[in-house]
């Protein structure tokens, strides 16, 4: 299989092969879960992923705890400088799911 390629998602980079990613062009400090998790929904950028979905594909578990997922989220949002009250990149729908889009350009905070 072709080595897999270079996801980009608004100023996100993140290069599965050499397991960097980059935010606006400063390197980000991601532990292995942190980074399998921003990679997974990088490559299905603004697509609602199911918590379950990631407990089986980021975790390798079918069942699991969703508080595992909540905490690796909000170290996450830490690292690209947001929180979950005020998103830029990562979107938590409740009850739903968890998705990675772009913050959308020129969007003033109502």
């Amino acid at each position: 299989a072709p080595p897999p390629a270079v996801l980009r998602v608004g100023g996100l980079t993140v290069d599965p092969l050499r397991r960097q990613a980059e935010l606006d062009g400063s390197r980000l400090d991601l532990t292995r879960r942190e980074f399998d998790l921003l990679a997974f929904l990088a490559g299905r950028p603004g697509v609602v992923v199911p918590r379950k979905e990631l407990l089986a594909e980021v975790w390798q578990q079918s069942y699991g705890d969703d508080q595992t997922i909540d905490v690796h989220l909000s170290w996450l949002r830490r690292k690209l400088g947001e929180t979950a009250a005020r998103p830029r990149y990562l979107h938590t729908l409740r009850g739903v799911g968890v998705k990675l889009e772009p913050p959308v350009a020129g969007e003033s905070p109502r």
